[in-house]
C-alpha cells in the first residue's frame, strides 16, 4: 500500500512524499509441549520456516514439532509491537481463547488501535 502526502500553503504545493506501508502480522506457534509462542513479522510463511529450521527465536529451539496455531494481519509495525506485548502478558487460557475465537482477537486488536479523530 502506498500513501501520498501533499502539503499545501495556500495555493502553493510545498512537498510531496511517498511512503510504502508494509503490512505486519501477529502469529502464535504451538510447540510439542502445547506452549504458545507469540511473534510478529512481515512474512508469516518465511518466519515459520525460520522457526522450524532453528533459525528463528532461541525460545523455540529444541521444542519439538512446531505448528502455526494462529496468524492475522494487524496493520503497521507499531501496532504489531503493541499487540505482541499485550498478548505476551496474557495467561495461557486467554491465549487459547484468541486462537479459537476470532472475535476475542478482534476485540483485543480494536482496543489497541489508535482512534481516528473527526473534525466537527
Amino acid at each position: 500500500m502506498s500513501i501520498f502526502i501533499l502539503a499545501y500553503t495556500g495555493n502553493l504545493k510545498i512537498i510531496m512524499l511517498m511512503a510504502t506501508m508494509t503490512p505486519w502480522y501477529l502469529y502464535l506457534i504451538r510447540t510439542a509441549d502445547n506452549a504458545l509462542y507469540t511473534g510478529i513479522t512481515t512474512d508469516v510463511a518465511r518466519r515459520y520456516r525460520q522457526h522450524q529450521t532453528g533459525k528463528g527465536a532461541k525460545a523455540l529451539r529444541g521444542k519439538g514439532e512446531l505448528t502455526l496455531a494462529f496468524a492475522a494481519q494487524v496493520g503497521d509495525r507499531s501496532l504489531a509491537l503493541r499487540i505482541e506485548y499485550r498478548i505476551k502478558q496474557l495467561t495461557k487460557r486467554q491465549k487459547e481463547r484468541l486462537v479459537t475465537e476470532r472475535e476475542a482477537f478482534e476485540a483485543l486488536l480494536s482496543s489497541l488501535q489508535t482512534p481516528v479523530l473527526k473534525n466537527d
